[in-house]
């Protein structure tokens, strides 16, 4: 008997679906029609609330969390690209900054230059450093102006503080300086305070200048202020040379030993002043200036 009870219980019939429907529609209904008439249903609602808000928001988990996700990703795609470039922007400003100051620092230098030129009351001309030979007690620059400038050999070459060399060489774009430390150079000077003549002679050594041919007991001390004498004809007097820094009297010997700093800026100089002079003789002939003046271009 039980058997059959519960075959009989597996293959019954209950109501069709159709009923079920209409059941469900009327249910519906009527949950409406109260709720639209009354609040009789909002404790109910209140009440089931608590069960249906959390699977509501268990099925929305899955897509708020890719939603998130997806947010974050792209945020922080955004935020490492701007990190980025802000990082590549502040790279150029800083090399701008850099270029600046040293345009800055051009800048002072073309100025002094400028109030020197103004002070010398010559004809000057403004040369930019191109290159230094590396050769041994060798101290030559080139510079970019050369011929085509009218730039020649002999020519006095200063910066803002006082004598750099001279010209020895002059090409069509170019020409070579020759510095006042070099060995083989000399330049009459005379000391500033009370007119003593001597010659500067280049030490090899950029920082310093020998003075071999004063006595022991030359009117001569530290702090002294050399200037070009005039004499040679190749540096216009007046300009600073250099300041005497030692002076040593040798008692076997009938020089002292004298040493003196450059005034100029031997090994920071990137601009220099070439300049004429106006102290070329007037011929003693009948020929015209401008011919003389031509002559001369021609030989060069």
């Amino acid at each position: 008997m039980n058997e059959a009870a519960a075959i009989k219980l597996l293959f019954a019939v209950g109501p069709s679906i159709n009923t079920r429907l209409l059941a469900a529609i009327l249910a519906s209904s009527a949950l409406l029609t109260t709720e639209l008439r009354g609040l009789q249903l909002e404790p109910v609602r209140a009440a089931l609330s608590f069960f249906v808000d959390p699977i509501r928001y268990m099925v929305d988990m899955p897509a708020t969390l890719i939603e998130q996700t997806t947010q974050s990703i792209n945020s922080y795609t955004a935020l490492k690209r701007e990190n980025e470039l802000l990082r590549e922007q502040q790279l150029v400003d800083h090399t701008k900054l850099l270029k600046f100051k040293a345009l800055e620092q051009e800048n002072i230098r073309l100025r002094a230059l400028l109030e020197n030129s103004f002070k010398l009351g010559e004809q000057v001309l403004v040369a930019e450093l191109l290159s230094v030979k590396m050769a041994p007690y060798e101290h030559v620059v080139l510079v970019n102006k050369g011929t085509r400038f009218g730039v020649h050999p002999q020519q006095p070459v200063l910066d803002a503080n006082g004598i750099v060399g001279q010209v020895i060489r002059s090409l069509p774009m170019s020409s070579e300086i020759m510095l006042i430390t070099d060995p083989s150079h000399a330049i009459p000077v005379q000391v500033n305070r009370n007119g003593l003549l001597t010659v500067a002679v280049g030490s090899g050594q950029i920082s310093r200048l020998n003075l071999p041919f004063l006595p022991n007991n030359a009117d001569v001390k530290p702090g002294d202020l050399l200037i070009t004498s005039g004499l040679g004809g190749t540096f216009p007097p007046g300009y600073p040379v250099a300041v005497i820094d030692e002076f040593n009297p040798q008692p076997n010997k009938p020089f002292a030993s004298i040493t003196a700093t450059p005034k100029a800026m031997l090994d920071r100089n990137r601009e220099l002043l070439i300049v004429w002079s106006n102290s070329n003789p007037i011929p003693l002939t009948s020929k015209s200036p401008g011919k003389e003046t031509g002559s001369e271009h021609n030989d060069e």
